[in-house]
């Protein structure tokens, strides 16, 4: 008699359902299609006897897979618990093991200054390519799912044939790492990949491929794998000044891109010389004659081209430079290939870009280049038509909200190096904003790296000075507080009502609109453009900030200090005039419509007035004061990086005495939160330019914190 053994039986039947097959019993259909049963008979075989038969379980899917996957996945599971597995001739389906050891790597310069990788293999006499591949083992999600395999696990690609690789999944993942920042899966066609240098000179150096590379390749590669390996080239005779140390390797830097025809963005810290080391390297571009007579095009902001020609005119007098500015400006188009420096800014680019287009410059240089940090803004575009052997971005602050903007700069620096707008986003931006993804950062930071130099102060210019940020928190008075709760509710309820119709991205205007109100009471309520009665209530509600600066003022003064008062305001700046003119206080003010930058930043320097009144707009860049050792911001602004640049007009090279920075936080309110936000921004570039945490992206949350109610 024999005795069933039903715990073996259940094991034998987990055993059949790990290898991707289902018992006939269970599967009605199975049984209609193959004649066994129809919809008013009762089955021809018992269900004993359609348990004995098992099909390809139907969750599996493509049926023309499960054979291979059967014979080199399932079977093996199967053997390896003492079953014996017989495939029937007619079960075809090969499975050929691959072996990485056979894949042939090659890397050819395409004659236009990028490079084609391709990677075959060989099946039965017949090359095929591995690229297409790995793409489709790419968008099946082979990086992520390969971590669940054993050491000798493996993936299995279906040939149009009907046979099957079978490739080693650790070795396969490790091949996947090189190139899953390279290939995008929904485009990525044909059998050659098409690759920047700096990408090609990544992949020459990876000893887990073992490529051959083209001997500029192999020169590029070693000297991005060891930065101090860049030649020392001695400073142009014709520089009249003796660059820093920090300053000497910002110059070997760019020459370093200009011999590799590479681009970057310099983004040392305001402060640090970024002008100097700029013309260092054009007139060293002149002298050595790669330059070949073509001119360099540098575009900045319109109140920093005058600082633009004073240093070059200073540090390199034998540069012949042609300013093109002034509704005469036209006339001297025809001037440009006869000059060495040509200095134009953002507002006249976009308006002569159908000129300035037509000359080829040798080098283009953006100044304050977060000034195209919007792609679809037309300066932006008008940037990117420039026709420039060479490109460079000069800026401190070259992410200051999200990477989008990083993306934007590198368009003009190199279009496609990022993929596009939209592959950017969803394999970089969105991933690391959104979902906090280390490994997207990681390889993000590794891709731009060679392409960016950023020193800070702390780190170069040891020699300065300390900072101190003082933070003053102020109550508002009685009537502020009634006022700006007032306007709260008000606002709340409007940008509420603004995103139920429009949502959150069309209420934005609603919603800035409900901040500048609010950002306004606690400047002073009389900013706010009221009328009738309101207006009346909002003169008479009084500033408890102003207040508090008054008194600030005067202790800071009998101190001796030198002041200098940002606000976004400028209308807030004529209202502190007003206090000063009133305390007979000697003051001089810029804003964006002063004609006379130079003047009043000369007065200040050289004469006796302790406090300067700067927009932060007009004001954030492109001046040095250092006669400066105290820097109010009046009012928080939303992006850090301006405030710091503001600060930066005092606290640079050359300043002597400790620096206080002031900030002036109305408490409980909109400024308080906005100042919290703060920290969050700088994050974001951190992220990228350091090791620091990602940053929060804005979201309805962030809303909701901004228009609560006082704390």
């Amino acid at each position: 008699m024999l005795r069933r053994d039903i715990a073996a039986e259940m094991n034998a039947i987990m055993a059949l359902q790990q290898a991707g097959l289902a018992s006939l019993s269970g599967h009605s259909q199975y049984r209609f299609l193959l004649g066994l049963e129809s919809r008013n008979q009762q089955s021809t075989i018992n269900n004993r006897q359609s348990s004995a038969l098992w099909f390809p379980n139907p969750a599996h899917g493509n049926l023309p897979e499960f054979w291979p996957w059967l014979r080199a996945t399932g079977g093996p599971i199967l053997e390896s618990q003492n079953w014996t597995v017989a495939f029937a001739p007619e079960v075809g389906h090969e499975i050929i093991d691959l072996d990485p050891e056979g894949f042939v790597y090659q890397l050819e310069d395409d004659g236009s200054g990028w490079f084609h990788l391709s990677v075959g293999f060989d099946v039965g006499g017949k090359q095929l390519d591995l690229l297409p591949i790995l793409a489709q083992l790419l968008e099946r999600g082979a990086m992520e799912s390969s971590l669940e395999f054993p050491a000798d696990g493996h993936f299995l690609h279906h040939l149009p044939d009907g046979r099957a690789l079978r490739l080693p999944a650790a070795r396969i993942r490790r091949i996947l790492k090189q190139f899953s920042a390279l290939i995008d899966p929904r485009r990525f066609k044909g059998s050659k990949l098409k690759l920047h240098p700096l990408d090609a000179a990544a992949i020459a150096t990876s000893e887990e491929l073992g490529i051959q590379a083209p001997e500029r390749l192999a020169e590029l590669a070693a000297k991005l794998t060891n930065f101090a390996g860049i030649e020392k080239i001695p400073q142009p005779a014709g520089i009249q000044a003796q660059l820093r140390e920090y300053q000497t390797t910002g110059f070997h830097w760019m020459q370093f891109l200009a011999r590799h025809e590479l681009h970057g963005i310099l983004a040392d810290d305001m402060g640090l010389g970024k002008t100097l080391q700029t013309i260092t390297h054009i007139l060293a571009e002149k002298d050595s004659g790669r330059s070949q007579g073509k001119p360099v095009l540098v575009v900045a902001p319109t109140s920093v081209v005058p600082n633009w020609r004073a240093e070059a005119q200073r540090f390199a007098p034998s540069l012949r430079i042609l300013m093109l500015d002034g509704p005469q400006r036209k006339k001297y188009f025809r001037s440009i290939p006869y000059a060495d420096l040509v200095l134009t800014s953002y507002a006249l680019v976009q308006r002569d870009i159908d000129a300035l287009k037509g000359h080829r410059f040798h080098l283009a240089v953006l100044d304050e280049a977060q000034y195209i940090k919007n792609p679809a803004a037309k300066v932006a575009q008008a940037a990117c038509q420039l026709d420039a052997r060479h490109r460079l971005c000069l800026s401190g602050t070259p992410v200051e909200n999200h990477l989008g903007e990083l993306w934007s700069l590198m368009k003009f620096l190199m279009p496609g190096f990022l993929g596009g707008q939209e592959e950017f986003n969803r394999r970089f931006r969105n991933p690391i904003e959104k979902d906090g993804d280390e490994d997207r950062r990681l390889a993000l930071k590794a891709r731009v790296a060679p392409l960016i130099l950023r020193r800070n102060k702390t780190e170069v210019a040891k020699e300065l000075p300390p900072k101190t940020i003082l933070i003053h928190p102020v109550e508002l008075n009685t009537a502020q507080k009634d006022l700006y709760e007032t306007v709260r509710a008000t606002m709340d309820k409007r940008v509420r009502q603004s995103i139920a119709i429009k949502g959150l991205e069309g209420s934005r205007m609603v919603f800035l609109e409900a901040l500048l109100k609010l950002r306004q009471i606690c400047c002073e309520p009389k900013l706010l453009k009221f009328e009738g009665e309101s207006k009346l209530e909002a003169d008479a509600a009084g500033s408890a900030k102003l207040d508090y600066l008054a008194d600030l003022l005067e202790t800071l003064i009998e101190e001796g200090r030198r002041i200098l008062i940002f606000s976004q305001f400028t209308s807030m700046l004529e209202i502190i005039e007003k206090l000063l003119q009133l305390r007979k206080t000697p003051y001089l003010k810029l804003t964006g419509e002063s004609k006379n930058r130079g003047e009043l930043v000369e007065k200040f320097q050289t004469g006796n007035f302790p406090v300067f009144l700067i927009s932060l707009k007009a004001g954030g860049t492109g001046l040095n004061l250092t006669a400066a050792d105290t820097v109010i911001h009046y009012d928080p602004w939303w992006n850090p990086a301006a405030e710091a640049q503001a600060t930066d007009r005092a606290y640079r090279i050359g300043q002597t005495q400790p620096v206080f920075v002031h900030k002036l936080i109305c408490q409980g309110t909109v400024e308080e939160r906005i100042h919290q936000l703060q920290a969050k921004k700088s994050q974001l570039a951190d992220s990228l330019l350091s090791d620091a945490a990602r940053a929060a992206a804005p979201d309805e949350s962030t809303l909701s914190a901004l228009l609560a109610p006082l704390g």
